[in-house]
């Protein structure tokens, strides 16, 4: 089984790529991220003729998740399940072959001590309050998505310059590691325990050509699927040419 993520970073504008992209590639399944738009402006027809179901939680201008897969997707779920009202399409489940896989859009947080980093920190606990809640580690489950926190000093290129972000501050990666603790492997550091990986540079000042990157996009699994992973790569090659998503996908196999 092939499953990748990818924050897409509109939909429509990179349809073109996500197509070629799925043609190359032929995942089982993608999560994809920051649709930045509604489901019924969410390009069906193109992905059905690509050989692909969709699940997808939209929202307008913002946010939104979806989920592509080779098989039929069933007991579909869109957000965190709980009574806290909100508005924002970043969370999408389903189950596809027997395991349950997520794409989540982790709000970024815009900066420390702000309205928004708070909402960002109460999100993780509320994903962390729903795995305890609705499942057991023990389920054969994969989280993925656009996390918005680079999980260790590996994961960030300078270290120094970006500690105090919202995006490596000590209580955005205790949040995260909260949701973490509950039963799941970080699939992607098993293959690449030496760090230094990306899959996020921002579109300013050569960060891309300079691999002056983040990896913000993680691939979590619980013990029945961690265990049969084989391999887990960033496809660099998807953020070079025109007009590129600032994130690259991220791809992870199992047996």
């Amino acid at each position: 089984m092939k499953l990748a993520t990818w924050n897409v970073n509109s939909v429509r504008s990179r349809l073109e790529r996500l197509i070629g992209w799925l043609e190359k590639n032929n995942p089982d399944i993608l999560c994809l991220q920051e649709l930045k738009c509604t489901e019924d402006q969410f390009p069906l027809e193109e992905i059905a003729r690509a050989g692909y179901h969709a699940a997808v939680f939209g929202q307008k201008t913002y946010n939104g998740v979806a989920i592509l897969a080779r098989e039929e997707l069933s007991d579909i779920r869109r957000g965190l399940g709980d009574d806290v009202p909100d508005d924002q399409a970043r969370l999408i489940s389903a189950d596809i072959d027997g395991v349950r896989i997520f794409s989540a859009y982790v709000p970024n947080g815009q900066s420390v001590g702000s309205e928004k980093f708070e909402y960002k920190l109460t999100w993780l606990a509320r994903l962390a309050d729903m795995f305890r809640r609705d499942f057991r580690p023990d389920n054969p489950i994969v989280l993925t998505g656009d996390f918005n926190v680079a999980v260790t000093d590996q994961d960030v290129c300078d270290p120094d310059a970006w500690g105090d972000t919202v995006l490596c501050v000590p209580r955005a990666r205790e949040a995260l590691e909260v949701v973490r603790e509950w039963g799941f492997v970080d699939v992607f550091a098993k293959f690449h325990p030496e760090g230094g990986v990306y899959s996020w540079w921002d579109y300013r000042r050569l960060a891309f050509p300079r691999n002056q990157g983040l990896r913000l996009d993680h691939i979590y699994a619980t013990q029945p699927i961690a265990a049969r992973c084989i391999r887990a790569e960033v496809d660099r090659d998807e953020r070079k040419g025109e007009k590129p998503s600032d994130h690259a996908p991220m791809v992870v196999e199992w047996g």
